[in-house]
Parts: structure tokens; C-alpha cells; sequence
């Protein structure tokens, strides 16, 4: 019989199901053919152990499909992060990572390695008959990583190394503070690690549009950031929905872009192979591995700079040469005497291009843009005001029109007819 824990090993595997099921979601177990059937009801129950009380069915013809349901009204913290605090941990790891806390039970205290392996072998494992359970290379390596995380310091006395707790920081004047970074911002799984640590619990925000997904994706960005900041090459997998196979790319990561209308977060990297900026999905992204450093880093990242000047979205239309390439946009609205509102829509939400008065009741805007789908969802919010349009892009402009007349054409409307 298969056996079921809470806690998981490898992140990745988890966030590949809670991506395919609750994000991307609504397959039924017999949909689902990555990986066994077996393997699909151990990582469900698993899944449902965190977010038992969010989750729901559905039951079609193709079987019993599970989703999420969230009211955000209804919560305070992101539930994902309960995957983030599962992990698995050996036996060996969670008891030595007792005693090494025990030990250093105070910053005040400090201990070198020799006098910690002493102390473990005489005070914790006196009875058993094994003693040295926890040989020197083995703690060494656990006191490195606690350094590396900030929780233990390493101070120098001579020629020996001493090991310390940490000072404690006073945060409670900051639950507020850590509440909102943790539900709003990338990587905001790091404020409710903090947050566990306090015994307050904040009610003083509740979210609209609480964006809860991107919490499976705070590795990867917390991996690019660091590339970032070190103005590194990495190379990642790119895992598509249209492809089968994933492909492995060496980029260089610049900038993340984050949408405020659904929260989808977007990398911007170049890839030194083929000379041009591309964007990529984060939730698509896996198997960060950092590269060597770039000299071009700084370069790359003013280009970028320039071109957002041109980018409505993350899209960088390119030619067939491989080269980023421009497209004209403009459109045409007339507001009649009460209408100013319009107009100042227009100001406000335009993220680039110009507005131009033509005359009283008339208004053109006009872009250069390396996409111009990206502004067809925005553009169709003035259909109704629209006199004229001309994009250089003719697809979008008659993919557009044709849009209007499938419209025309549900609601009964014939060519010309006052709506």
C-alpha cells in the first residue's frame, strides 16, 4: 500500500501538480497521464492536507475534476504557503538541529566545533551505544548553512572558530508591515516565515484581488533575483503547454514584470544565442541554475530600459530576421459634451503613445509598439466611440474588425443600424 506524508521532498515536483490542477486546472485523475495513478492520489491527499478547507470538485463526464476556491474576503494569508513549509527533513537533521539550538541556547554563548562535538557526545547521546551519531564534517556543514542563513554567526578568536546564536530582532511593531509584504509582494512567502515567529496575528488588510499563485513560483524568482544582484548568466527549463518538450535556455534574467490586473509574473531576459530579448512566463520556468557573471549586464539592462518605452504587456515582436521590431497603433474616439470622462480615461490609462485633441469632440491616439495585440483588450473597452483606426499591423486590425462584426452579427445588429 502506498504511504502518504505532509511533507515532500523535491518543491518542484509539488508545484508541477498544484500548477497542472489548481492553476492551470480542472483534470481529472484519468486526465492526468505524467505520472501514475497512484502518485496523483498520494500528492492530491497531500495537496488537500493544506488546502482542505479551498477546495472543491466538480463532476463531469471525464470524472471527478478538483479546484480551488478561494473568497479572499474570507482570508488573511496566502494558503500556498503551506506547501513551502513542508518540507521533508531526515531523522538525523531535525535532532541535531535541536541540539545545536539547545547548545546555543544564547547569543552570549559561543562554542567552537570541537567543544559542540564534545557536548553533544557527553550530555545528548550519553545512552546511547553508538555516541558519535553526528561526526565533525557532518556538523560543520549544518553550523555553515545556519551561517548562510543568518541564524548562527561565526566569529573568529585566534585561530579557532566560535559558533553563536544570532541576535534576536524585536519585530513586533512590524505585523502589519510584514502582513502586506507577505500577500502582495514577489517572494512574500519570506514575511510569513517571519510572521510564524510572532504570536500577533494581523487583521488590518483584507484584498480585493488577492493574487495567491505566485507563491509556487517564489523559488524560481527568489533564484533570479539572485542572479540578478549578481549579474549572472543562468540557465533554466522552459516547460510549454502547446510543446510536449521542455526546452533549456541560457539567459540572461533583467527585469520581472508583474501584472496588477491578474498578477502573472513575466521574466524579461536576453539569450546570448540568438541576440534578442524574449519574455517568459514564471509559472512556466524550473531548474534555475546560476552562470558565470556578464559584463554585459548593465548594457543589456539600459536597453531594456529604452525598449519598455515601446512595450504596452512583456511581448517583443520580432521579424523574421530575429530582430525586435515596431508597429504603429492609432485610433480615433469622438465624446460628445458630457463625455470628458472619456478623455481622461484616455490620459490615465494609457501606458504609452500620445493623446492629441483634433477638435472639440474628437480625440486620436497614437503608438509605437513592438505588439500590438497586447492593446486590443484595452482598445475594445472604446468600441462604440471609435470613428477610425489604422494599426501597420493589418492582421490585428482585421482580426479586430472581424471581432465587431461576429459581434454584429450575435446580437442581431445589420450594418449601419443605431445600437
Amino acid at each position: 500500500m502506498s504511504t502518504y506524508s505532509e511533507l515532500i521532498k523535491n518543491f518542484e515536483k509539488i508545484r508541477a501538480y498544484m500548477r497542472e490542477f489548481y492553476v492551470y486546472g480542472f483534470k481529472s485523475r484519468d486526465e492526468y497521464s505524467a505520472k501514475s495513478a497512484r502518485s496523483y492520489d498520494d500528492e492530491r491527499r497531500r495537496m488537500e492536507s493544506w488546502l482542505g478547507d479551498h477546495m472543491s470538485f466538480v463532476r463531469t463526464p471525464e470524472g471527478k475534476n478538483m479546484f480551488i476556491s478561494i473568497d479572499s474576503r474570507s482570508i488573511r494569508h496566502n494558503p500556498f504557503y503551506h506547501a513551502w513549509k513542508a518540507k521533508s527533513f531526515t531523522d538525523g537533521d531535525i535532532t541535531l538541529h535541536f541540539i545545536l539550538f539547545d547548545i546555543l541556547h544564547d547569543p552570549a554563548v559561543k562554542r567552537s566545533i570541537s567543544e559542540i562535538l564534545q557536548e553533544i557526545d557527553e550530555k545528548y547521546l550519553v545512552g546511547f551505544e553508538a555516541p558519535m551519531l553526528f561526526d565533525e564534517s557532518t556538523v560543520r556543514k549544518k553550523l555553515k548553512e545556519y551561517c548562510e542563513a543568518g541564524i548562527v554567526v561565526a566569529e573568529r578568536s585566534g585561530r579557532k572558530l566560535y559558533y553563536r546564536r544570532a541576535d534576536s530582532i524585536d519585530i513586533s511593531e512590524l505585523n502589519d508591515v510584514l502582513h502586506y509584504y507577505a500577500e502582495t509582494a514577489p517572494c512574500g512567502v519570506i514575511g510569513s516565515f517571519i510572521l510564524d515567529k510572532t504570536d500577533a496575528d494581523s487583521d488590518a488588510f483584507t484584498f480585493k484581488h488577492h493574487y495567491i499563485t505566485g507563491a509556487m513560483d517564489s523559488g524560481v524568482l527568489a533564484a533570479l533575483f539572485d542572479a540578478m544582484r549578481e549579474k549572472r548568466t543562468v540557465t533554466v527549463t522552459n516547460h510549454s503547454r502547446r510543446k510536449d518538450e521542455a526546452v533549456e535556455n541560457r539567459i540572461v534574467p533583467l527585469r520581472v514584470f508583474i501584472s496588477v490586473q491578474s498578477g502573472r509574473q513575466h521574466l524579461i531576459a536576453y539569450l546570448p544565442e540568438y541576440d534578442h530579448f524574449q519574455s517568459y512566463r514564471l509559472d512556466y520556468l524550473s531548474d534555475v541554475k546560476q552562470g558565470d557573471p556578464t559584463p554585459r549586464f548593465d548594457e543589456l539592462r539600459e536597453a531594456l530600459d529604452r525598449m519598455q518605452g515601446k512595450m504596452w504587456g512583456v511581448s517583443i515582436r520580432r521579424n523574421r530576421w530575429g530582430k525586435e521590431q515596431l508597429e504603429h497603433v492609432e485610433f480615433t474616439v469622438r465624446v460628445e459634451d458630457f463625455e470628458e470622462h472619456i478623455v481622461r480615461r484616455l490620459e490615465r490609462e494609457k501606458r504609452i503613445g500620445t493623446v492629441e485633441r483634433l477638435d472639440a469632440h474628437t480625440y486620436r491616439f497614437s503608438a509605437e509598439v513592438y505588439d500590438t495585440s497586447e492593446l486590443i483588450p484595452w482598445i475594445r473597452t472604446f468600441i462604440c466611440r471609435i470613428v477610425q483606426m489604422n494599426f501597420s499591423n493589418r492582421a490585428v486590425e482585421n482580426q479586430f474588425k472581424a471581432d465587431i462584426e461576429a459581434m454584429y452579427r450575435i446580437y442581431g445588429i445589420k450594418e449601419g443600424e443605431e445600437i
